[in-house]
């Protein structure tokens, strides 16, 4: 029989893939050795702040997303001639981590595992393999952290717009709300918009949410795709005004303190719900848009 004979639906090639993975410990070795202390650096330092508290959530979905991918991956390319361009690429990973990590530059240093884990994928088991895992691969450039000077300059116009239509949805409702820049003033009350509940970081992060649901969903439509990866732009930036909307009712209901203690306890739980609920019903708006337009297409094509 076929080594690709199929048992339970699973290939037996997948099956053996514990002693394959026998061969990958001297480069699982070697990639600890090298970003251990990047990680540890993170967790004390950078990913312990508010507004980057998404980077060790992204780097446990993408080691989920590989695992999840690494069998139909190994069966796939098994046989497969290795690239050459591996080394290149590899020899570009190891540059950027060792700029990163000796002049403190973070979007060298944590950047440098994705060429590495493309290089080592393109050199052991070809670019079928790099093809199985790129998502994977993709989606860890959400736990990069941005350049300072380019978050200032998003964050602010962000905070801002943000600001505005908190105000006017709560002004139009009869609240007295009133605005100056980015500190909204409701009743006695002041809250400063921070750049934790409207940034660039924020909006990075689900922007990944939104991308791991296509991923995950995987529609056939390319309409329906497309227009969703559209929407998490509008998306994102409306869970975030309800995630400021939700901080200052608390505080003007139930004082300072209710707010302060929601701010640090729910508001990321209210944001991210909002946006999978916001995503979900976008999703399945356009899904009976999607099914109105085939019958229209059909009849025309007939």
């Amino acid at each position: 029989m076929s080594e690709y004979a199929m048992a339970s639906g699973v290939p037996i090639n997948a099956q053996k893939q514990p002693l394959h993975l026998l061969a990958w410990l001297p480069l699982i070795a070697g990639l600890i050795a090298l970003y251990v202390p990047t990680l540890v650096d993170l967790f004390l330092g950078l990913w312990s702040s508010d507004e980057q508290k998404h980077g060790p959530i992204v780097l446990a979905i993408a080691c989920w997303l590989a695992y999840r991918k690494w069998p139909a991956m190994w069966a796939a390319s098994e046989g497969e001639p290795s690239s050459v361009w591996g080394w290149p690429i590899f020899v570009l990973g190891l540059l950027l981590y060792a700029v990163g990590r000796s002049q403190d530059i973070l979007i060298f240093e944590v950047g440098s595992v994705i060429w590495l884990l493309a290089a080592l994928l393109l050199l052991t088991r070809g670019p079928v393999a790099l093809k199985a895992q790129w998502f994977a691969l993709f989606f860890m450039l959400f736990m990069i952290p941005l350049p300072g000077a380019l978050v200032d300059a998003v964050t602010l116009p962000m905070k801002m717009a943000v600001s505005y239509v908190v105000e006017q949805v709560l002004f139009w409702v009869g609240y007295p709300i009133a605005r100056t820049g980015v500190i909204l003033q409701i009743g006695q009350y002041k809250l400063l918009v921070a750049d934790a509940c409207a940034g660039l970081h924020t909006l990075f992060t689900l922007e990944a949410l939104g991308l791991l649901y296509l991923n995950i969903v995987r529609h056939d439509s390319l309409f329906r795709n497309v227009a969703l990866a559209i929407c998490i732009v509008p998306i994102s930036f409306t869970a975030n005004v309800i995630r400021v909307m939700v901080l200052t009712l608390v505080t003007y209901h139930f004082g300072d303190a209710a707010g302060q203690g929601f701010l640090h306890g729910f508001a990321g739980m209210v944001l991210f719900l909002t946006a999978l609920l916001l995503i979900i019903g976008v999703d399945s708006l356009l899904q009976f848009v999607d099914r109105r337009r085939k019958p229209a297409g059909a009849m025309a094509g007939a």
